[in-house]
Formats: structure tokens, sequence, C-alpha cells
């Protein structure tokens, strides 16, 4: 092994291998409960760090500071609980990128519908739209034509079983 000469080749490598290393790392305290801490300094000079639970806890337990905790139980825990705040966290994230994409959508159909009281989006003029916008209007439009056949369907049978019920009645 040498050193990578490439300056752009090495930051990428470090980037490459700090995840790596990160993952790693979360890996020995999820699964075994360990307790861990590390420190690198980019090429570059910015520092990066891992640990579990603390960079002071780590730290003052490598320098004999404080004991070694008796109960590793409490270690297990405390590796499930950082296993499901991951979960949690990735769930979060989803969640608000939903969130985002509804919110863009919704701006969007605001645009669409801009400067029409009646919410006529149907008027917006189509060759200002790009194509998300189209395919948009394309769904709306679909959701129309259902919302109207169910509406025909609904009346049409209502018309037919109140005429059904006015022939009975004059018998």
């Amino acid at each position: 092994m040498k050193p990578i000469e490439n300056e752009n080749s090495r930051l990428i490598t470090f980037s490459k291998r700090k995840s790596s290393i990160n993952k790693k790392a979360s890996e020995l305290v999820t699964l075994c409960g360990a307790e861990v801490g590390f420190v690198a300094f980019s090429p570059s000079g910015n520092p990066f760090s891992f640990a579990h639970p603390s960079i002071d806890a780590v730290t003052n337990r490598f320098l004999n500071r404080s004991p070694r905790p008796i109960n590793r139980s409490r270690a297990l825990v405390e590796s499930y609980h950082q296993a499901k705040l991951n979960e949690l966290n990735q769930q979060h994230d989803e969640l608000y990128n939903q969130i985002k994409a509804q919110k863009a959508q919704s701006k969007v159909l605001q645009r669409l519908t801009k400067g029409k009281s009646d919410g006529a989006w149907w008027e917006a003029p189509i060759e200002e739209l790009n194509r998300e916008e189209l395919y948009q209007m394309k769904e709306r439009w679909e959701d129309l034509q259902r919302s109207l056949r169910r509406s025909i369907n609904q009346k049409t049978q209502g018309e037919a079983s109140g005429s059904f019920q006015g022939q009975n009645s004059e018998k």
C-alpha cells in the first residue's frame, strides 16, 4: 500500500472509507453492544468522529477515568434504542420527502389555477406546462371523468328506480 498521489482521488477515497468505517462502528454498537469511538481528520484537515454512547464516555473510559460499566445489559438496551432511533429517523426522512413532494405538487396545481377564482384548472395554458404538469392535468381529467360517470350512473339509476316506483304506485 502506498499513499494516493492525486489530491481529488485522495479526498474521494477518504470520503468513501470514512462512510465504511462509520457503518462498521455502528454495526459493532448495534450487534455487540460495544462502546466505540474514533476520530479522523480528512486530508484537508476537517475532523470527523463517531462515538457511542458519547465521545466523552469513550475517551474517559479509554483514559481509565471512569470504570467499565458492570451492567452490560445497559449497553445492549442503549444499542437497541439507537437502532430504533435510526429506524425512526429513516421513517421521518421518508415522510418528510413525501410531504415535500406533495407540497411541490400543490405548488404546481396552484400555478395551474393561478388567477382563476373558480379553480378552473382546465383553462391553464397547455403550451406553458412541462411534462410533469401535463401528466398531472391528465390525471385530474381522468378523475373528473370517473366522477362524472359515477354521478351520471347514480342519477340514471335514481331516475329508473323512481319511475319504476311511480308506475307501481299508480296501480
